[in-house]
């Protein structure tokens, strides 16, 4: 193994410029998947006759895909429909209309988790469903969804490690560049992928564990 051609100052900040556009996407994803699953979600759990059955099939039907499939689509099937879109812009759609139907029913879970009582006294006190929704299921069910919802935000950024597949110049990418120098170098650079992919892992799921402490405190 050779450690020094592995962490030389070129190979180090290609993997840290790769590492940039992985935090990059993840976020980017995270924020709309969220705004995304969470609007689906609600709709779900209201029961809107039509639209929430079909939402619902949509949801589905997208979590029992594989993730590889949605990006190969959204890179190499839009252009049929005459949707040409870059690279980052492919992986970001692919990663949010995944992750938006995860979240969808971890939301969708975490409304229909609140205790019936608690909305029927809700209503009899005079408010309509939507309020209901707004000032007691929501703040109680988004409380329970943070555990669940920050294990599928790490899954999310382990999954833009797939976005190689259609040469994104993430981390996994450009890794993938500097071991094929040198197979001496291999096993060093998997190393500090891992490490760079733990240390933001590790810490979000602290702060889901701070998260999870104060709900309960």
């Amino acid at each position: 193994m050779d450690f020094k051609q592995a962490y030389s100052a070129d190979n180090v900040l290609f993997l840290l410029e790769g590492f940039g556009m992985t935090l990059r996407l993840a976020l980017l994803a995270i924020a709309l998947s969220f705004l995304l699953g969470l609007a689906v979600g609600i709709i779900c759990y209201a029961r809107i006759p039509i639209v929430s059955k079909l939402l619902g099939l949509l949801v589905e039907m997208v979590r029992n895909l594989p993730l590889l499939l949605i990006i190969f689509f959204a890179r190499y099937g839009l252009p049929e429909f005459g949707i040409q879109l870059s690279l980052f812009w492919a992986a970001i759609l692919a990663l949010t209309v995944f992750e938006a139907a995860m979240i969808a029913e971890i939301v969708r879970s975490g409304l229909k988790s609140v205790d019936r009582g608690l909305v029927e006294a809700a209503r009899a006190s005079g408010l309509g469903a939507v309020q209901t929704l707004r000032h007691v299921v929501l703040p109680i069910g988004l409380r329970r969804m943070v555990p669940p919802l920050v294990s599928q935000f790490i899954s999310l950024l382990k999954d833009t490690s797939l976005t190689v597949i259609i040469s994104l110049a993430e981390l996994t990418h450009n890794a993938n560049i500097i071991m094929g120098q040198n197979i001496n170098i291999v096993l060093p650079t998997l190393l500090l992928v891992a490490a760079l992919y733990f240390a933001v892992n590790y810490a979000l799921s602290l702060a889901a564990r701070r998260l999870e402490v104060r709900r309960h405190a």
